[in-house]
């Protein structure tokens, strides 16, 4: 049987660990030719050793999603290594910086927009020479485009709102604004736009916060994790009664992006186990 993602250039951004990684080595089984990314170079590297080992072609381009000039770079990088064409973009960076309305600041505000909306908007604007441009001319010459796509990350929080995720629900709901929006307007040149919103994934992000594992950001000191009476209640509210492995989370991805999905755009996905 052939690989479903056979000889695609994909892009998984944060994909050094967790739901990315997890990604990254199921789109390589599949086929795929992938550009690693993560803020900090050694899970990036690693995740392309276990890429490589599998037989599998990728790079890394370490950075942060939210810097100036990355988007340009990330995809940059991945033409050069690639080839002109971008097929799949999996906007997937992201953490979180908890806080009640009332007490949060300006920082936590802003970092959350950064890192879950903007970064994703201006990563895609770099892409369209490589992704809307070529299918473009392709639809001229031939009268169809092929297929290309963007998978967004939004959460349940982005679609329910959550206590304390003021910030994290907000630029997650904007998510799923302008994923509908680029599926409009990409639509035409058969580049599919979803959105797979997550409920409770067992990642570094949703580990118990009382682990005391921090993140160095904005100049602030971030707790890393969930409270565990928090993690508790979320296992309660799924009707599977337990959350995620990260392999699981990524099949909703392949399944998206893959050919199975060729007449799917504009649409939120919860991969939820129900909740």
């Amino acid at each position: 049987m052939e690989k479903m993602l056979k000889d695609k250039v994909c892009i998984i951004t944060g994909s050094g660990r967790g739901i990315g990684k997890a990604a990254a080595l199921l789109f390589a089984r599949e086929g795929a030719k992938l550009a690693i990314t993560d803020i900090d170079e050694a899970p990036a590297l690693e995740t392309v050793a276990e890429i490589k080992a599998l037989g599998g072609q990728a790079i890394a381009v370490v950075g942060d999603v939210t810097a100036e000039g990355y988007a340009q770079r990330l995809v940059k990088e991945t033409v050069e290594a690639f080839g002109p064409s971008l097929d799949i973009l999996v906007n997937n960076a992201g953490y979180t910086w908890d806080g009640t309305v009332h007490k949060m600041t300006d920082s936590q505000w802003q970092a959350m927009l950064d890192i879950h909306i903007s970064a994703p908007f201006k990563i895609i604007r770099a892409a369209a020479p490589y992704m809307r441009d070529v299918a473009a001319r392709e639809k001229q010459e031939t009268g169809r485009a092929r297929i290309r796509k963007i998978i967004n990350i939004s959460s349940v929080a982005g679609l329910d709102g959550n206590f304390g995720q003021a910030n994290y629900s907000s630029a997650k709901a904007a998510v799923v604004g302008l994923t509908k929006t680029l599926a409009r307007e990409w639509g035409p040149f058969n580049i599919l736009v979803n959105c797979v919103a997550f409920g409770f994934i067992e990642t570094r992000l949703t580990q118990a916060k009382e682990k005391g594992e921090i993140i160095d950001r904005e100049g602030s000191q971030v707790p890393i994790g969930v409270p565990e009476k928090i993690r508790q209640m979320f296992t309660l509210l799924c009707p599977l009664g337990r959350p995620a492995t990260p392999e699981e989370a990524a099949a909703g991805l392949l399944m998206v992006a893959s050919p199975l999905a060729d007449y799917i755009t504009g649409e939120v996905i919860r991969v939820t186990g129900g909740m």
